[in-house]
């Protein structure tokens, strides 16, 4: 593998073909005191307002007490976290950001709310908007004085943003633009002042933009309509509407950036929602473990508390390794985007055009941290169903409301299926660009899989030095799969969506494997081997796991185009590159399960 590199050079989907060392990734037990300060203030606001009032939230026949809880959210500073000083906000860091994001995730239909407000509803105006338009809006954005919702899907356009049909007429006068058309799924939709809509401009002869525009719509604008609060399956307390656009009349001035860059704005504002979607779902996860916890510490059957049971045991460990897995893969991608964004200004580029390049360069980690945060959401909900047995299937118990509302993880910010998608054509596209270089690598490794095997022995020293050698296998089995199946498919392969899923699978597994292995290492350095014992189980665990999926993943593509003799040597190096020594994983789930139990709550 090619040498590691210096934090700022760090580029997003590097980590297949580039070694990183533990001293370049930010583990969370990094954060400063003040960064924990403001996690605890998060945490106080959703024990003192938000969980007493979860039921009443839910049960909310207007949108008001989640309006209200905004306002006092506003009060506390949480409103204003990605907004830049001089307009109102705090303007954290990235990373500090997703710490909000984690631990508000915790507040069910309340942060939704929040996220669409801080998030898409918000963040257009600061990294796209003018001086003029930055200064009108986001002090009151900051403040919760207003509140933002976002407006990019329609009927017939949900994954396909940009076949959009609102459309944008200019008025003769050239004072407005006049929107028409319907949006949905629109949270914040009926308590909103500033809407982030999107429609492609019509030249007035009936013939629309091929990409959408952007524009900033004010709630007091004549001709917006909307339609009763949908009723859904979980987030039952969020407000979400259809909005419709009857002769909406928006000053001119209201356009945000140019004309036809609303569907860059919405991938790239899409790319913020993803990761802080991904570390926002580790939130609300570690709260179904802890009351999972709690619960098996209190259930007795067979005169025996149920925490003792071996399988309830597997389960609480289970649950563990993967949130912790998935939070330390968001933040070592948070931290990633922050280091470019403070190369990129070093350079004298300007901030919001440092954090817009930042974040498109790591729109793969992006992806990669949605689409693994809400999974391992959906395992432990369901699981906590499970530990609770009977009472997880009732609606007086918390675990009904958990499972409900995780299930919309895997839909928002684009569906797990279409980020999987997007993680491989993002990297594919970056290679035939000539921005990573994987041509050189996979022609390496289709070289080694045809070479007799390499059996001596490791000579390194330190920690994990046959584990890293796994890592270094996985990469090379997704370099060799994907290698092959672009030679097989060609200019055809984006049609192969089944085999794109599996290459995805792969490089997930992959990235949040050597993530994890990483923060502990980083972890050992600091505090010694020996208190890390635990934290070496979780790594061993989701390592052990990660190389079974790649292993069955890799098999499933290759077994689909693959005949004959390449199958036969594709299959060999897959066995080859999915190799790792066993280990009593039994004992290590017990060893994690139990110290949790003692403490009756998720420790890590």
């Amino acid at each position: 593998m090619i040498a590691t590199e210096n934090k700022a050079s760090i580029k997003g989907g590097e980590f297949l073909i580039k070694e990183t060392s533990a001293h370049q990734v930010f583990i969370p037990e990094e954060f400063t005191e003040e960064q924990q300060m403001i996690a605890a203030t998060c945490r106080e606001f959703l024990e003192r307002e938000i969980w007493p009032r979860v039921e009443e939230i839910d049960k909310a026949e207007s949108p008001a007490l989640i309006s209200s809880l905004m306002d006092k959210a506003g009060e506390l500073g949480l409103l204003g976290t990605g907004v830049p000083e001089e307009y109102g906000g705090f303007g954290m860091n990235f990373n500090t950001s997703m710490l909000v994001a984690e631990v508000t995730g915790a507040g069910h239909s309340f942060s939704v709310a929040l996220s669409a407000h801080t998030g898409i509803g918000t963040l257009p105006i600061v990294y796209y908007g003018n001086e003029d338009q930055k200064s009108r809006y986001l002090p009151k954005l900051a403040s919760g004085e207003w509140k933002s919702a976002y407006c990019l899907t329609e009927p017939d356009s949900g994954s396909d943003a940009n076949s959009g049909k609102t459309k944008a007429v200019l008025t003769e006068d050239g004072t407005h633009y006049v929107l028409n058309g319907q949006k949905m799924w629109i949270t914040n939709g009926g308590f909103a002042d500033v809407f982030i809509v999107f429609a492609k401009i019509d030249d007035g002869t009936g013939k629309l933009d091929k990409n959408l525009s952007a524009f900033i719509v004010e709630r007091s604008y004549e001709g917006i309509t909307m339609n009763e609060p949908e009723h859904k399956m979980g987030i039952k307390g969020s407000d979400t509407r259809q909005v419709f656009f009857t002769d909406c009349k928006v000053p001119v001035a209201n356009l945000l950036s140019d004309r036809g860059n609303g569907f860059k704005i919405a991938v790239n504002i899409l790319n913020i929602g993803r990761i802080k979607l991904g570390v926002a779902t580790i939130g609300g996860a570690k709260e179904v473990i802890n009351n999972a916890i709690r619960y098996s510490n209190e259930r007795r059957q067979f005169n025996t508390l149920i925490s003792t049971f071996g399988a309830i045991k597997h389960k609480l460990a289970e649950m563990a390794v993967k949130v912790y897995a998935s939070e330390t893969a968001s933040y070592r991608a948070g931290q990633n985007i922050d280091d470019m964004i403070e190369d990129l200004k070093g350079s004298g580029m300007n901030d919001a055009e440092a954090k817009l390049k930042a974040l498109e360069q790591f729109a793969i980690e992006c992806a990669i941290m949605k689409v693994h945060g809400s999974e391992a959401l959906d395992y432990v909900v369901d699981e906590g169903v499970q530990v609770y047995g009977g009472m997880g299937y009732s609606a007086d118990a918390p675990m009904d409301r958990s499972y409900r509302d995780a299930r919309i993880n895997r839909i928002f910010e684009g569906t797990n299926e279409i980020n999987r998608m997007l993680v491989v054509d993002m990297i594919l596209k970056r290679a035939m660009k000539g921005e990573l270089d994987l041509m050189g690598p996979a022609m390496a490794v289709g070289k080694e899989i045809m070479s007799i095997p390499d059996f001596s022995t490791d000579e390194e020293e330190g920690i994990f030095i046959a584990e890293k050698k796994v890592i270094r296998n996985l990469k090379k089995a997704v370099l060799m799969v994907a290698g092959s199946a672009v030679q097989k498919f060609m200019m055809k392969f984006s049609e192969e969506q089944e085999i794109l899923m599996n290459l995805a699978d792969m490089a997930i597994e992959t990235y949040v494997a050597e993530s994890v292995l990483l923060r502990v290492e980083k972890l050992i350095g600091i505090r010694g081997e020996a208190a890390l014992e635990l934290q070496k189980d979780l790594a061993m665990c989701y390592l052990h796991e990660a190389v079974e999926k790649v292993a069955n993943a890799g098999r499933s593509a290759i077994t689909s185009y693959a005949e004959g003799d390449e199958l036969r040597v594709m299959l060999m190096g897959l066995k080859r590159f999915t190799k790792i020594e066993p280990m009593n994983l039994k004992n290590a789930r017990r060893r994690i399960a139990e110290a949790m139990i003692a403490e009756n709550k998720y420790i890590f």
